[in-house]
């Protein structure tokens, strides 16, 4: 009888747990598809891969993105987002701030690097933390669609008044679009539970953790 009792209670935590999976990546995917800009106080673009200060193709969709965004009057500063990888001379932030004065004519005044963050999490907070010495507190959201219900819960979760404008050039298309579709909603739907940013501080030290082993 006991056993019969806990296969049922398993069944039961295993469909719960298939319908918030199926629930949260529909509402990753309905996430994607929305646009919302509108007038901010900044506009934060998130970061990428850069080789060599020369943004990546991914990269360069964002922050022409977030240019057209600027050059629509819908904030007056853009945020560029992101440090180092390891081997880097140079940082993602730095990057998306030559790549929007020297191809996009954006005022060097009007832009805001975020240097310190190693992850999306930590690139938002440092982010917010500096908008808020400036008694900004609106912002936009700019990174690829896949990521737009995740950093909104993540600006959500960090006290911003957020919304997310995606770019709709980015060359991340097809099947790998729907691996990062899928990436996202476990990120998402383990964000809820555990918080985001507890989330990507054990990712964190799972990555440590790799990069020691890999060196043994």
């Amino acid at each position: 009888m006991a056993g019969r009792w806990v296969r049922r209670v398993a069944a039961l935590a295993l469909l719960a747990t298939i319908a918030y999976v199926g629930a949260t990546f529909v509402q990753v995917v309905m996430a994607s598809r929305r646009d919302g800009a509108r007038p901010a106080d900044a506009i934060v673009v998130f970061g990428a891969a850069q080789y060599d200060g020369r943004p990546s193709p991914v990269l360069k969709a964002r922050l022409d993105h977030a240019a057209d965004l600027y050059y629509r009057d819908v904030a007056a500063t853009i945020v560029v987002t992101g440090g180092k990888r390891p081997g880097d001379r140079t940082n993602e932030a730095g990057a998306g701030h030559d790549y929007l004065v020297v191809r996009r004519g954006v005022p060097s005044a009007s832009i805001l690097r975020e240097t310190a963050g190693e992850d999306s999490w930590h690139s938002l907070a440092s982010a917010a933390n500096e908008l808020r010495k400036r008694d900004m507190q609106s912002v936009i959201l700019v990174s690829d669609p896949f990521h737009n219900a995740r950093i909104a819960a993540m600006a959500d979760e960090l006290g911003l008044e957020a919304h997310v404008s995606p770019t709709r050039t980015s060359p991340i298309r097809g099947s790998t679009e729907w691996n990062h579709f899928a990436r996202e909603t476990i990120a998402v739907g383990l964000g809820r539970v555990v918080g985001f940013g507890r989330l990507m501080g054990v990712e964190r030290e799972v990555d440590r953790v790799r990069q020691r082993s890999r060196a043994s």
